[in-house]
């Protein structure tokens, strides 16, 4: 991120969203994946009348409920814990296991996370925060009967199994990020750094994960236009968020084919790249922290404001401004997405390269195509970026 320091106000104020074109080709909804947000010609509903705002207690402990991920995984479970944590510590919070604690299902189901959600407030803690599009339907289902709790969902609006109704009740904040801008940075920086053979290997194909990639290639096209030089890359979704032979393998043979770079985005599948980097001599991106200290193959992150935007939901909640009912979309506008310049490892991108680009996807002078506007990432029509779409 570049700075945070305006955030809250941007949180409380409402939604912050950008337009979204650019690279040509023709727009549609993806078929693909599952919306994290109602498609323009959902009938989703919010409540039909609204409900009082959520009252805080300032007594009111947290509980953050996992993914089928680990509470270690370097990556998104991992990035909105520690951001719980060092709240909780700077706030006089600081006890572990009664000020705030982690409760992790014992399967990637919707009963399962919701069963998860309602032991923690069987246990006594008001304020559940969940991270990942997995818990948009379980929140869903709870969020109406437990009103004094706050929920704060992050990557995700809450909607029912169908999809056909997608209502955030006033206890409840969604949070979504533009990932594409960050990925847009991340593809950009990686040509402009003179790598002309890239790779995207994602996770599970969710909006997030697709927004990160198409972001990557639109970066790329963008940076090889201004340069005049064609760039290959190589794109795929290993259809889960763990390190497996596969993923590795998958990721050996790009790197003996030629390829500089590969963007790991997909939780633990950067723990293969970044294997396989080290075992070929490869450049890895990293995924939502700074994954930096993970290997030296990192050579930089495409990082959201997890731990930012939990704080200062917290922080929200405590002072009594807790912005219930609202789905809030976090971009370069609001400081909630970046590179963690400090960290990388360019060898020609420079903080100035990074502060122009980052302040023309901030004012909107650069606008992105995301998930629901191609099907595919070949379907983005650039020009100067060959993709070599591996379908699962």
């Amino acid at each position: 991120m570049k700075k945070t320091n305006k955030l809250l106000a941007l949180l409380l104020s409402g939604s912050m969203m950008l337009a979204l074109a650019a690279c040509g080709g023709e727009t549609k909804e993806s078929e693909s994946v599952a919306p994290s947000e109602p498609p323009v010609e959902s009938t989703a509903v919010e409540s039909e009348t609204p409900a009082a705002a959520l009252v805080s207690d300032p007594e009111a402990t947290i509980a953050m409920i996992t993914d089928k991920g680990d509470i270690n995984d370097k990556s998104f479970n991992q990035g909105t814990w520690e951001g719980i944590k060092a709240w909780c510590a700077a706030n006089g919070r600081g006890t572990e296991g009664e000020d705030y604690q982690y409760y992790k299902p014992v399967e990637a189901t919707t009963d399962a996370y919701t069963a998860m959600i309602e032991q923690a407030i069987n246990d006594g803690h008001k304020i559940i925060v969940t991270p990942g599009f997995l818990f948009e339907e379980p929140i869903y289902n709870v969020q109406d009967k437990y009103p004094d709790v706050a929920f704060i969902l992050i990557d995700g609006n809450p909607h029912n199994a169908d999809y056909s109704t997608y209502k955030t009740a006033a206890n409840t904040v969604g949070i979504l990020f533009s990932e594409e801008q960050v990925g847009y940075l991340a593809g950009y920086a990686a040509v402009k750094d003179g790598n002309t053979k890239l790779g995207f290997l994602g996770g599970q194909a969710v909006p997030a994960v697709v927004r990160y990639g198409y972001g990557f290639v639109q970066g790329a096209e963008a940076a090889a236009a201004e340069l005049g030089v064609k760039v290959d890359m190589m794109y795929n979704y290993t259809g889960g968020f763990d390190a497996t032979p596969e993923a590795q393998a998958m990721a050996a043979g790009w790197y003996k084919a030629g390829t500089e770079v590969i963007f790991a985005c997909g939780g633990s599948v950067g723990n293969s790249a970044m294997a396989a980097a080290e075992q070929n001599n490869g450049k890895v991106i990293g995924v939502d922290v700074d994954q930096s200290a993970e290997s030296s193959t990192v050579i930089s992150s495409a990082m959201k404001g997890l731990a930012e935007s939990v704080a200062q939901m917290l922080d929200a909640y405590y002072a009594g401004e807790f912005p219930g009912g609202q789905n809030l979309t976090l971009g370069a506008a609001d400081n909630a997405v970046g590179l963690p310049m400090d960290t990388s490892k360019w060898a020609s991108f420079s903080q100035a390269d990074y502060d122009a680009l980052y302040e023309s996807l901030a004012n909107g002078s650069i606008t992105l195509k995301k998930d629901t506007d191609a099907e595919t990432p070949t379907g983005l029509g650039c020009e100067n970026v060959n993709v070599q779409f591996i379908e699962q």
